[in-house]
Parts: structure tokens; sequence; C-alpha cells
């Protein structure tokens, strides 16, 4: 969410403060009013390390949108066959092994 980087629940924050303190590069300022969710005044300066959410002593209190631009997206082509693939693909080994298999029985007209 652009301009966005913690959701801070006012219900359930105890205003303790202690997330502003902890916040490396002061994103957060607190309310002036006494007991009352911090202001994040700098959203996009964010670095989404988490130390206030780690700080925070009510856990659902606190969340911390990670950026999109900062997911990893790992791909690549196999030149052979042009298959494509990307991290995270479910039983990769097998995969190509099953179809190295069925394509090399194919190659010799032979049947699984």
């Amino acid at each position: 969410m652009p301009g966005k980087a913690i959701v801070i629940d006012p219900q359930l924050c105890t205003g303790c403060l202690q997330c502003p303190e902890v916040c490396r590069i002061d994103v957060m300022i607190p309310k002036s009013e006494e007991r009352k969710s911090p202001i994040v005044l700098y959203p996009d300066e964010c670095w989404s390390c988490g130390c206030c959410v780690l700080e925070c002593n009510r856990p659902a209190a606190m969340t911390l949108l990670h950026p999109l631009n900062q997911s990893l997206l790992v791909a690549w082509k196999r030149k052979q066959t042009g298959e494509n693939f990307r991290l995270g693909m479910k039983n990769l080994r097998s995969q190509t092994r099953g179809r190295r298999r069925l394509r090399d029985h194919r190659a010799k007209g032979q049947s699984l």
C-alpha cells in the first residue's frame, strides 16, 4: 500500500510509545494527547525493519506492511528446452527428471 508502512490499531494500542523510541529513523512521533497511538509521520521513509512491531507490548496493535517493490523474484529459462523456472516452484527437481525421462523415451520411440 503506497504511503503506508505501518498500520496501528488505535483500539489495541496502549499508547506506551515504545515504538517511536526504538524506531531507527524516527518515522513516528508521539501524539500530543497522552496514552494515544503515535502518528506515522514519514511512512515513505520507513525501512520496514520491524523494530517497532517487535518492541510493541500488544502484538496485534501494529502491523508492518512490506513494500511490494522489495519482494524478490528469481526466474530463469533453460536454453536447451525453453522451460521457465522460478524460485519457489514445487518439486522442481522431480518435475525436471520426469520430463527428461519422458523426452528420452519419446526420442527412442518407447512408451512408459
